[in-house]
């Protein structure tokens, strides 16, 4: 049975709107409406040809970054209902929050930041807030997708406040200091509960599939995972109780959809004694609680540190991966090293609003269409330019 909307939950009907006012939708929410919006964006649909720890050509059963963007919508969908939150929103900022990742993953992201020390770096954060209010040209009265104020600072802010701990604004990413100058997010407070749901619910995702990906890919097996994460092997014996003799692949399959609900289910616990302690009458006071009101209980979060701990040594530093990672490297600082020396070599559209070889607009259209790029068109575009084959 669906709960009722929560007296803290982000009520759509109450929604400070958008940076261009437009008339409302007769059929949809507001939020309803941002989530269509960047399903039919381009960088959405580039997300398919963008992986999280494999290389795209390495196999069609690894997770991309528009799987793992499902994934994490549906997880942060089924929170949010169990909850009382609204879970259009909660659901659209799932499927929003990586579109502004590079392509190889967190490598092509670092290679970014690294070409950009210069020009003001490289944030994916920040990147995709540039994606969903500049760089998606898709209406005539505006640059992006004119998405919601609640939306946007759920984007920006699902980690929580950009401006603590004496950081400033001048700290902060320029896309994000540029935007906020004429749309103010509110960075000092923390974001809405579907926000820090839909965080939560990237975790949840990632931990999980990568799980599943590093199974599939060979680099750790079922039994190394039962002896060193104890959590897996607590849920792994309760699938080989209820399901004797069956096979690895299902048996993997089973213990990880198990696993997931495991989480699931302490996130709402937690989530639930921590919102029942701070007692908030309105989603303006979860702005101003001045801590974060979602989140796993100090067990889970034990657990998940073994975990990742297990998936640090096992996948993302096993030689494999770490080969793939330095090829990534290679193509994407070789590719920005000779678009931003040579901009003519850039497509017509991307030589537009530059200011000539090393110019720092030229730099930020150079990093904005490599952004863009899938793994694969990063692999061909090296080769066109590096390999020259009739």
């Amino acid at each position: 049975m669906r709960p009722g909307r929560a007296i803290y939950a982000t009520d759509p009907a109450k929604s400070r709107g958008r940076l261009h006012p437009e008339p409302e939708s007769r059929t949809r929410t507001p939020f309803e409406r941002d989530r269509d919006r960047i399903v039919h964006a381009s960088a959405f649909r580039r997300l398919r040809g963008k992986t999280q720890v494999f290389v795209a050509h390495e196999g069609d059963h690894y997770r991309t970054r528009l799987t793992h963007s499902l994934e994490v919508a549906q997880i942060a969908r089924a929170v949010a209902r169990q909850m009382g939150l609204d879970d259009d929103l909660a659901e659209c900022l799932g499927i929003a929050h990586d579109l502004g990742h590079p392509p190889f993953g967190h490598t092509g992201e670092d290679v970014l930041d690294a070409c950009m020390e210069h020009y003001q770096g490289f944030d994916h954060n920040a990147q995709t807030l540039r994606v969903l209010t500049k760089l998606e040209r898709k209406y005539p009265n505006f640059d992006g997708l004119n998405l919601t104020w609640e939306t946007l600072e759920g984007v920006v802010k699902h980690n929580g406040p950009l401006i603590r701990y004496g950081a400033t604004l001048k700290d902060l990413p320029i896309a994000i200091q540029e935007y906020v100058a004429t749309h103010d997010l509110e960075l000092d407070s923390w974001p809405s509960l579907e926000a820090q749901v839909a965080a939560h619910a990237d975790d949840i995702a990632y931990n999980n599939h990568d799980i599943d990906d590093g199974l599939h890919a060979g680099l750790f097996t079922i039994e190394e995972l039962r002896r060193e994460v104890p959590m897996f092997e607590r849920v792994l014996v309760t699938v080989e109780r209820d399901h004797p003799g069956l096979d690895n692949d299902r048996l993997g399959a089973e213990t990880i959809r198990r696993l997931i609900g495991v989480w699931i289910d302490d996130l709402v616990w937690e989530s639930g004694n921590r919102i029942a302690a701070a007692n908030p009458q309105s989603v303006e006071e979860v702005r101003a609680a001045g801590k974060p009101l979602v989140g796993f209980s100090d067990e889970m979060n034990e657990n998940q540190a073994v975990l990742r701990r297990f998936l640090m040594a096992r996948m993302y530093r096993h030689w494999k991966v770490n080969r793939s990672r330095s090829h990534a490297k290679r193509i994407l600082k070789e590719l920005f090293d000779l678009f931003i020396a040579e901009p003519e070599l850039l497509p017509p559209d991307w030589q537009q609003g530059g200011d000539g070889p090393r110019g720092p607009r030229t730099a930020r259209r150079v990093c904005d269409y490599i952004a863009g790029m899938t793994d694969d068109f990063a692999i061909d575009e090296h080769k066109r330019l590096f390999r020259l084959e009739r």
